[in-house]
């Protein structure tokens, strides 16, 4: 005779095995990303500018150097632009290449290549004995931006999310993982969101995309007196541990933006967190709307704090950023901007603002 229970517990085996990913008849490896190798990648931008008039043109480049997980490389370019100069914004530090074209230049364009190494990174929460933070980074790094105050009902919802934690460590897991409870992957946002995270609690609507949802996480861990920023950049390969959410689909990573965050820990330095991968995970891992139990769900929080996979290049932490010889002025350096008769152009539309990129690991 058939004993029922062991039925019952073989089936919900199976159902389980069924929701994670594999490679053929293997299973993907457990979602645990850890220091190893290095890969090197290429990264190519091409814009070819639409519209009549005086043209200009910023592109990020990479910005990031932290040893433990990323390396950037040479840059070069080709453009008919009448001068392309490297540019550092002040304050965050963040690079970008500036293109002015002549009046009249009939077909603006510029191919510009970017090649930098990374690898996983993952915190060991036992141990500790980091350098401490600089005095100008904890400042920079505890600021309000124009669109992430830290006072108000910003420090309210973080007292109320940190109550009974004691140490940094303590309150800054507990913010992420009420940013996990309580936001949601918003699939109608337009590109990674606007980061307004005032409005987002003033409203009640906790949807959006990665530069809401980790914007929301940053200034939550600020207005409690602990550092953290957000990191812009772009995926660049695939998830080697089997998620399609957590990496990009192709060679063509045009539409592959994504902000990550970190948060400074005395003893650890600084911590990757990525609380809105873990709502990506949910809405479009296949099979898509996954339940906060999900096995692959569960894998992805208790990762992404602490930890991340190196197949993403971080651009820059700029914030509020001023566009060098323009009026305008962009909330985060994360696409390609450029303007057109004084205009600037939609940075979330490529096919009308005529840009692509693409990403192909290479030999060191």
């Amino acid at each position: 005779m058939i004993d029922r229970r062991l039925m019952l517990q073989a089936g919900a085996a199976a159902g389980a095995a069924l929701l994670l990913p594999r490679h053929g008849f293997a299973q993907a490896p457990a979602f645990a990303p850890k220091p190893g190798a290095w890969r090197h990648f290429e990264v190519v931008t091409r814009l070819d500018l639409a519209g009549q008039g005086k043209a200009q043109a910023w592109i990020p480049l990479p910005s990031v150097e932290e040893e433990a997980w990323i390396r950037p490389g040479k840059s070069d370019w080709t453009t008919n632009a009448a001068s392309a100069e490297l540019v550092r914004e002040p304050k965050y530090g963040a690079q970008m290449l500036h293109l002015v074209f002549r009046d009249g230049e009939a077909a603006p364009s510029v191919e510009l290549r970017s090649r930098f190494s990374l690898r996983d990174r993952a915190e060991d929460f036992a141990a500790g004995g980091k350098a401490a933070l600089a005095e100008a980074d904890r400042k920079l790094y505890l600021e309000a931006t124009e669109l992430m105050p830290t006072d108000g009902i910003v420090r309210e919802t973080a007292e109320k999310a940190v109550a009974g934690k004691a140490s940094d460590v303590e309150k800054a897991r507990a913010i992420y993982q009420w940013v996990v409870e309580n936001t949601f992957r918003d699939a109608r946002t337009r590109g990674c969101g606007s980061g307004d995270v005032a409005s987002m609690l003033r409203t009640g609507n906790l949807g959006g995309k990665c530069a809401d949802l980790n914007a929301l996480y940053v200034a939550l861990v600020r207005s409690v007196g602990i550092p953290a920023r957000d990191i812009y950049g772009i995926r660049v390969a695939p998830s080697r541990f089997g998620y399609a959410s957590l990496g990009a689909g192709s060679a063509t990573i045009t539409k592959a933006q994504h902000c990550r965050a970190e948060v400074w820990l005395e003893g650890h330095g600084w911590v990757a967190t990525d609380p809105a991968d873990v709502r990506k995970v949910v809405l479009e891992e296949p099979p898509g709307n996954n339940a906060i139990d999900n096995p692959k769900v569960v894998a992805a929080r208790q990762t992404l704090f602490g930890a991340w996979e190196g197949n993403w290049l971080g651009y820059n932490m700029a914030h509020d950023v001023a566009l060098p010889g323009s009026r305008h002025k962009v909330a985060f350096l994360m696409y390609p901007q450029a303007e057109v008769a004084g205009a600037l152009l939609d940075c979330l539309d490529p096919d009308g603002f005529r840009y692509a990129i693409k990403s192909a690991e290479i030999a060191a």
